[in-house]
């Protein structure tokens, strides 16, 4: 009977067998270079793998390998899903890991390295469908407005209100804007962006945008090389996303903003302020760049409740 891991069957991180643990090396790498997924979805990945894998141990006993993968059954899949409940994971987080497993399994059933149909009889937790939480124009501004009072340094204090001001401005995630090269400046009407996948899309530029971004740049003390970050933290190396997290959360307590007052929140709110003004899906989908137009469409819900309101306020039949 085999017993419990040894520091060899942890390369990685991942309690398994040493054929285990380069099956999953062999998927990340194929991930990478074929399907070109981005850092943070393998960063996933590798979590739902390994509490996956961490679980097999203690449930089977000893550190699963590759014959332990192919041998599992519905019962155990089963007993997966039970763990993460009896954790109380969101079934939107396990929704994910599921999703994870298939993907793998599938990846070593293509290699020949182990077959197991056991994974496609598990029904996938249905997920609440979650609605963008966008901020109203008034808190959008008011929040590019204030961050500058919160920081001493002119510099950093344009730094800020040029990342938020390109965020909301041009509907970027937060990765997105903090990849930007110095190369791209000064701004011009359009903007490269490289998203998700290594997808690139062109996004126009506001003048108020290009001239918060030549602001912050006159006055950062750091003159990286043209591949160098466009945006910078105090010691001159690239801005950690953390610290625009950290501005949002001061932002919610100065101006009393809803926890989903994010940074996320500004490239929501990009896409429901041009949709309440007239915009259609399609473009607005190019402009985001979201594969699928059903991700884009989440954001007519949002939009609806404005509508609503004013439907209500207007309709002479809901005049009293």
């Amino acid at each position: 009977m085999r017993t419990e891991a040894s520091a060899d069957q942890r390369l990685g991180g991942l309690i398994a067998e040493p054929a285990v643990v380069s099956a999953v090396a062999a998927w990340r790498a194929w991930l990478a270079s074929e399907r070109r997924v981005s850092g943070h979805t393998l960063a996933a990945y590798d979590s739902d793998l390994a509490a996956f894998l961490a679980f097999l141990s203690r449930h089977l006993g000893y550190p699963p390998g590759l014959p332990d993968l192919e041998r599992l059954r519905p019962a155990d899949f089963r007993s997966y899903l039970a763990d993460r409940a009896a954790q109380g994971l969101a079934r939107s987080s396990t929704a994910r890991a599921l999703s994870t497993l298939r993907g793998f399994f599938r990846f070593l059933d293509r290699r020949g390295l182990a077959q197991n149909a056991a994974i496609g009889a598990l029904r996938t937790p249905r997920v609440p469908k979650s609605v963008p939480k966008a901020l109203s124009e008034g808190e959008a501004l008011k929040a590019v407005d204030a961050v500058a009072d919160l920081s001493d340094e002119t510099w950093i204090a344009d730094r800020d209100v040029a990342v938020l001001v390109l965020m909301y401005g041009c509907g970027l995630r937060i990765g997105e804007t903090l990849a930007l090269k110095r190369r791209v400046a000064p701004l011009g009407d359009t903007l490269v962006v490289t998203g998700k996948g290594n997808k690139q899309r062109v996004v126009p530029v506001l003048p108020v945008v290009a001239d918060a971004v030549a602001c912050y740049l006159r006055a950062c003390p750091y003159d990286p090389a043209a591949e160098g970050p466009l945006f910078v933290g105090a010691r001159g190396g690239p801005l950690n996303p953390g610290v625009v997290q950290r501005q949002m959360r001061r932002l919610r307590a100065l101006l009393g903003l809803p926890e989903t007052a994010t940074p996320h929140a500004l490239r929501h709110s990009f896409a429901t302020h041009l949709l309440g003004g007239g915009g259609d899906l399609r473009t607005i989908q190019e402009l985001l760049g979201h594969a699928s137009l059903s991700t884009t469409q989440r954001y007519t819900e949002v939009d609806g409740t404005r509508l609503a309101a004013v439907h209500r306020a207007s309709h002479p039949r809901a005049r009293g």
